[in-house]
């Protein structure tokens, strides 16, 4: 099978990529991990600083916690029209542009004196966040070879692993020691460092492709990425629908208190960190199998969720396994859509944005209805079908590749 994963991974090599130049600027990479750091970091301080920005703006915690549900839709919106809207500028100026919506919608975030400006920081962080993601990949492959991608976007995702892993815990921190404010301080300085970076590393890189409704559309009719999004709206919606309701199965199956339920979630971002490691060296060598072993390991961890679930440890070993598998899937889902997209990196990375925020909020909507008509073991239930499904489209894929090279 893996045979025919890398024959299918060759095939996706045809389409003529902007030309890659000189050596690997594997600076410039550093600089968009900075970056995407940042983001993912101002994206989801709110979750651990709800109670202290309620109490001192005068709004509830359900208010106040829209404010990440606020970037999350901008962001899906955002990635295709800010690909569309700057499509004649150099990739470099509206890399810095993005980067400096971080640096103003921290600012504006810890200048807050009311939920409208809070807001308005948060629509500013998602055009960012929504631009840079739908951009990373066909920058990274603009900047490294073509055989060097996966561990370009391997690098660039240990920045959301890591801001992933600590956002929350720092920003609770920082907000009990220093206040709530002090936290969006830190996020803009941080904003300020991966701009200086940028500046230095990124070389000038001229508009290519020719992104637009069209464009995409044309992307789309590709049978490869049909299949990278279908596999990417199974999985990621399995996924957000099991771990938006995480904490209501460790409190209910295994029982764990609320001390070993934060271990327990410690562990699975610490798994996700070498996940993405590990999910960067599979997928270098085939993007479709670094695919299906993340998608399938993440359907292997809810099976062991749903049978052996009542014992604490097992539990927590899974969820570790989960963290793990899921942290291999973004980079490895990116490399497959960029590899089949060559051509418009830029156009089917906007498309993969779209998918994945669709994604995730079909999945928190499902994982609600099931945990209210089944409890936590329906929405485990669910996670290993879908992610089990995702997993065949993406095999399924391969062995009719194989069928065709041998015909």
């Amino acid at each position: 099978m893996s045979d025919s994963f890398l024959e299918d991974d060759e095939q996706g090599r045809g389409a003529a990529a902007p030309a890659f130049s000189g050596k690997a600027r594997w600076d410039a990479i550093v600089s968009l991990t900075l970056g995407v750091f940042g983001l993912v970091t101002a994206e989801f301080l709110p979750a651990s600083l709800l109670t202290p920005i309620s109490a001192d703006l005068g709004i509830s915690s359900g208010i106040a916690g829209q404010t990440v549900t606020v970037t999350a839709v901008v962001a899906a919106i955002a990635g295709p029209a800010i690909v569309i809207g700057t499509r004649s500028l150099n990739r470099r100026w509206t890399l810095y542009g993005l980067t400096a919506l971080l640096i103003v919608a921290s600012v504006l975030a810890a200048l807050a004196n009311g939920l409208t400006l809070l807001l308005v920081s948060r629509v500013l962080l998602g055009i960012g966040l929504g631009g840079f993601w739908a951009m990373a990949g066909a920058m990274a492959l603009r900047l490294v070879p073509i055989e060097h991608l996966p561990r370009a976007m391997a690098m660039i995702f240990t920045g959301v692993s890591v801001a992933t892993v600590t956002a929350a815990p720092l920003g609770a921190y920082i907000g009990a020691t220093l206040g709530w404010r002090a936290a969006f301080v830190l996020s803009a300085a941080v904003g300020i460092v991966a701009l200086l970076a940028q500046a230095i590393t990124i070389p000038s890189l001229p508009p290519a492709g020719h992104a637009g409704l069209g464009t995409m559309a044309a992307v789309l009719r590709r049978p490869k990425i049909r299949i990278g999004f279908v596999a990417t709206l199974l999985v990621v919606s399995g996924h957000f629908a099991g771990f938006t309701y995480i904490r209501p199965y460790l409190e209910g199956i295994p029982r764990l208190d609320v001390d070993m339920i934060s271990l327990v979630l410690l562990a699975y971002g610490v798994g996700g960190f070498f996940g993405n490691i590990i999910g960067g060296m599979i997928t270098s060598r085939s993007a479709t199998l670094g695919t299906v072993f993340a998608s399938g390991l993440i359907a292997v961890s809810a099976v062991l969720l749903a049978v052996f679930g009542q014992s604490g440890l097992a539990s927590a070993m899974a969820v570790t396994l989960w963290g793990f598998a899921f942290g291999a899937f973004p980079v490895s889902i990116q490399s497959y859509i960029t590899r089949a997209a060559q051509d418009e990196a830029e156009s089917a990375g906007a498309l993969l944005l779209t998918t994945f925020q669709i994604a995730i909020s079909s999945g928190a909507v499902l994982g609600g209805l099931l945990i209210d008509l089944q409890g936590p073991m329906g929405v485990i239930s669910f996670l290993a079908v879908a992610t089990a499904l995702g997993a065949s489209v993406m095999v399924a894929r391969g062995g009719r590749q194989m069928q065709l090279s041998q015909g």
